[in-house]
């Protein structure tokens, strides 16, 4: 259906003349009754009668009015679901108990008036494309793997270090420990089979093991994540691996321990990956309350691989 020709019945319907109506709709009173003809024609109807006072709705009309308004509020809703600054900021955060989620849930509390519309993409091959294409503004990745550089016209600025912790059973021999040393875990069983080669984290962790001497075990079937707390929390021997923002819940009666890596501190590096040239206004509003709420740690006190972003790619 013609949505010029709706609206220009609906500013008839409320104007009560096809003069007046031309006058809102800034064109000539022939093109507001050439578009109502056309609607007329595509109904079926007559939708008004001619009067000495101007246009009089039919009974058609009285029928039809209702609707066309709701055609014309759809288009409005329409519309301002895709156009920047009135649209929900579109934002992946990988998944929704890490640490990403954390930092947009403290940025929604700082700015409740933007909306946002919070996505989890695995892929972050995928996820670069959905910012190259628009179908997300955001994405919170580690930048950059090995071997993979950001394509032409993204930006990404590193966000937040995000300290990694020993997660223990209350029987590990580590388990009363407020902080251990990277290196001290060499030779000892650290079961991590989450992790999905290819993946950012899977290159995170293998630099981590190569630098202090560690063997990370990815052994076994991943059954998610309550499943791997359980044989943990019952375990002497097996620990993992966790971010110090990664929201876990566990029974009470698991008794399982963070410990904290000191000397030095190893870090998950989050970067925000954007396109340079979208133009959303609460993109700039997100990339400044991060930048500036920014933690970090004296330098050499922590650990990142060398392949990470460490300065604003913008």
């Amino acid at each position: 259906m013609d949505l010029d020709a709706v609206r220009a019945f609906v500013a008839v319907a409320d104007a009560g003349r096809f003069q007046d109506a031309a006058a809102e709709l800034s064109i000539t009173q022939q093109g507001v009754s050439k578009r109502v003809a056309t609607l007329e024609k595509a109904l079926g109807v007559r939708l008004f009668t001619r009067t000495a006072r101007g246009a009089a709705l039919t009974i058609d009309g009285q029928a039809f009015l209702p609707h066309a308004r709701d055609l014309l509020r759809a288009e409005e809703r329409a519309v301002a679901s895709v156009r920047p600054g009135r649209r929900a900021l579109r934002v992946d955060v990988i998944g929704r108990r890490l640490a990403p989620a954390g930092l947009l849930r403290d940025f929604h509390r700082a700015h409740p008036e933007v909306e946002l519309d919070v996505v989890t993409l695995f892929d972050a091959d995928a996820a670069v494309d959905a910012v190259r294409s628009g179908t997300i503004d955001a994405t919170f990745r580690a930048v950059t793997m090995p071997g993979r550089q950001l394509p032409d016209g993204i930006g990404a600025v590193r966000v937040s270090d995000e300290p990694i912790q020993l997660l223990t059973g209350p029987s590990h021999e580590l388990a009363a420990a407020r902080a251990v040393a990277p290196a001290s875990l060499a030779g000892r069983r650290i079961w991590m089979p989450g992790i999905v080669p290819g993946t950012e984290w899977a290159a995170y962790y293998d630099d981590l093991a190569a630098a202090f001497g560690l063997t990370i075990e990815v052994t076994g079937p991943d059954f998610g994540t309550e499943p791997l707390l359980d044989t943990i929390a019952d375990s002497r021997t097996l620990a993992t691996f966790v971010g110090e923002r990664t929201r876990l819940v566990w029974p009470a009666d698991h008794g399982l321990r963070r410990v904290a890596l000191r000397d030095p501190t190893p870090v998950y590096p989050h970067s925000l990956v954007w396109h340079r040239d979208n133009p959303h206004p609460a993109l700039a509003v997100l990339r400044d309350h991060l930048c500036t709420r920014r933690p970090g740690l004296r330098d050499g006190e922590i650990w990142a691989p060398s392949w990470t972003l460490v300065e604003n790619a913008a």
